[in-house]
């Protein structure tokens, strides 16, 4: 058989059995459910890094290698005779369908909203076993990811502050509560009321539709930046960073800031915010339009 004159999906399933086959590749034929489990998160990942990338011909690829981890986990499903990649488009295929009544039934659902629930009422009736409605929210999921998901479920039940400025102040308790438990030098209860913390920004920021664990991921990648841009003056300056004190590294964390700043507003306020921190005097910025006109004196 020529693989080249099939169709790309029925040569992926032929590849797959391949590679596992008698003659095929023996890390492949190695491989179980457990063992590829690595590599179906880190497949996941970089799919995920593609988009945040805006790389289209880089998401297609990975794309391609998570679809291929499918294909990878049928194959071995297949060679038991439990299931192949049919049976697995065919459960999609359906569930979609089933998911779907105002789209490929009778139902009519006039919004977004409506969906979800319509979606999770549907759920609930094919998963009948389940005795809460938390049962399908899956156990590895990143916690700030797990913790969206849970709130979201139960809010479909009515279970959910009425109104965002509720879920605030709930925020704030669990702040007061938590420097308590650091003055109690209580570790135990640093960890609880630290969780409580995470948990309630989760919750405020999802009255925002806002993925918190993006929210993190870009703070984390703007310290990332700052802090390499530290490591590169001071590699350029011939010094070796862990020599330096803090408020050498301090001023130039600063420098990083003013920059991009400058990104933001005109080239002056770097200046300016330069000389002022020089001069050792703080200054308040109300808004773009008092900074432009200072500098123009």
């Amino acid at each position: 058989m020529n693989l080249k004159d099939t169709p790309p999906l029925y040569r992926l399933k032929e590849i797959a059995r391949i590679l596992r086959a008698e003659n095929g590749c023996p890390w492949d034929r190695e491989q179980t459910f457990a063992s590829l489990k690595p590599y179906l998160i880190e497949e996941t990942y970089e799919v995920y890094d593609a988009i945040e990338s805006g790389d289209l011909n880089d998401l297609k690829e990975e794309l391609g290698d998570l679809l291929y981890q499918i294909y990878a986990h049928s194959e071995i499903a297949s060679e038991t005779s439990d299931f192949t990649i049919d049976d697995v488009a065919e459960g999609i295929t359906n569930k979609l369908i089933r998911r779907h009544p105002h789209v490929f039934g009778n139902e009519n659902i006039e919004d977004a909203t409506g969906v979800k629930v319509r979606w999770e009422e549907i759920k609930k009736e094919e998963k009948k076993e389940r005795k809460s409605i938390l049962d399908g929210v899956p156990r590895h999921l990143p916690a700030l990811v797990m913790a969206y998901r849970v709130q979201d479920k139960v809010s479909h039940v009515g279970f959910d502050w009425e109104r965002i400025d509720d879920a605030i102040a709930k925020l704030d308790e669990e702040i007061g509560e938590f420097k308590e438990a650091v003055e109690l030098e209580d570790k135990d209860k640093i960890i609880d009321e630290a969780g409580d913390i995470l948990f309630s920004l989760v919750n405020v920021l999802r009255f925002k539709k806002v993925d918190a664990e993006n929210a993190l991921r870009k703070t984390i990648d703007k310290f990332t930046g700052r802090f390499q841009y530290i490591e590169t003056r001071v590699n350029e300056s011939g010094n070796s960073i862990d020599k330096m004190s803090l408020e050498e590294l301090d001023v130039l964390w600063e420098d990083q800031i003013s920059i991009a700043l400058s990104d933001k507003f005109p080239l002056c306020l770097h200046m300016l915010s330069v000389v002022i921190r020089k001069m050792m005097f703080t200054v308040t910025f109300y808004n773009k339009e008092n900074i432009i006109s200072i500098c123009r004196i």
